[in-house]
């Protein structure tokens, strides 16, 4: 039976094919520019399908290998090559849910069943590559990323990345608080908290609403989960959704308190932190030990066929791809219950605000 998947789970293939075409992987920037000076040779790639792993070992030829041992196959590298393109240019052309009937086939002669790795895995692709600084050939797990298809999300939302606030300033009363809630608007979460703020409200961070996802915050850095707070809030404030420019003027703000008088960039280096947990291990409702699992990186497949490798050896590159390239996104705000105006047991009034962050 043909296999169906989206642009983005074809995108997976797509890697494992052109990087066994080309037999090595370069370096990006942060802005998605390859750094020529800066790759990684491939030796081998290695895959679990349902029951056993294959292991592709690149020698003059891509060599077939099973999980005992056994030679299976050996086919000429251009072949890989050759199939990366005929893939790219389906992916570039479909839309939805597809098939590639050809690749399908060239997939069954090279053992390779399955198109997406688990959902359940931060890792899709596992590769041994020779680092040539170090002279190591590390085996390191790698999350693929790719333009050809709609943007991942990096951290998603639910009711467990709720942020509580406490609203004061101003006496709401109660039609004041209906007339807040009932503002629906396509941008209802902005627009609720400019009228909260426009009638005199204020907000204070009270809490991070689940305590799992509060001590992975506070795992990554102790005061993570008031710095996520203002960045939300200053995000819905200033109508900014780029992550980095939310920061960059939460930095210029200072909610910390911090000692800047040595440029110091406290609030830039501590969502970098986050994000790249985000990146490689931490999900919000998991308690998290500080393990990675894609302890690789990450790869990106470009809109223009390239993929670039993010290695996390490389962090400084690493950590600048994840803060130039990501964005908030509001949730639903019906499925996740947040942004209501409500008052609490203890007679005073709060909001709820929500973290998630989608690549742009």
């Amino acid at each position: 039976m043909a296999k169906t998947a989206n642009k983005g789970e074809w995108s997976e293939i797509y890697a494992f094919l052109k990087l066994l075409g080309e037999k090595k992987v370069f370096a990006g920037d942060g802005e998605l520019n390859k750094i020529e000076n800066l790759f990684y040779p491939i030796l081998k790639i290695l895959r679990d399908e349902e029951k056993t792993c294959y292991e592709y070992a690149l020698e003059d030829d891509v060599v077939i290998v099973s999980e005992n041992g056994a030679e299976l196959l050996r086919k000429n590298v251009a072949d890989f090559l050759n199939y990366a393109n005929i893939l790219l240019d389906v992916i570039r052309t479909s839309k939805g849910a597809f098939t590639a009937p050809l690749i399908e086939q060239f997939m069954s002669e090279i053992h390779c069943h399955k198109i997406k790795a688990s959902p359940r895995k931060k890792k899709d692709i596992t590769i041994v590559i020779h680092d040539l600084r170090t002279g190591m050939t590390p085996l390191l797990g790698f999350s693929i990323k790719s333009q050809l298809g709609s943007t991942s999300t990096l951290f998603n939302a639910g009711k467990t990345t709720n942020f509580t606030y406490l609203v004061a300033g101003h006496d709401f009363t109660d039609l004041e608080i209906d007339a807040i809630n009932s503002i629906g608007t396509q941008t209802k979460v902005r627009d609720r908290v400019a009228e909260i703020k426009r009638l005199g409200g204020t907000f204070k961070f009270k809490v991070m609403d689940d305590p799992v996802c509060r001590n992975n915050f506070i795992l990554i850095e102790s005061c993570l989960p008031r710095i996520m707070a203002e960045v939300i809030l200053e995000s819905n404030l200033r109508e900014i959704r780029s992550l980095k420019e939310v920061t960059d003027a939460i930095s210029v703000r200072n909610p910390l308190g911090y000692d800047t008088i040595y440029n110091q960039k406290f609030y830039e280096h501590k969502v970098k932190n986050f994000l790249v947990a985000s990146a490689l291990g931490m999900v919000p409702h998991t308690p998290w030990n500080g393990e990675y699992q894609a302890n690789g990186g990450y790869l990106v497949v470009k809109d223009d066929g390239d993929v670039l490798c993010y290695h996390f050896y490389d962090r400084n590159l690493f950590e600048d791809y994840l803060y130039c390239n990501t964005k908030l996104e509001t949730a639903s705000t019906g499925r996740y219950e947040y942004a209501k105006l409500y008052r609490g047991e203890d007679g005073q009034l709060y909001f709820k605000l929500n973290l998630q962050v989608r690549f742009k």
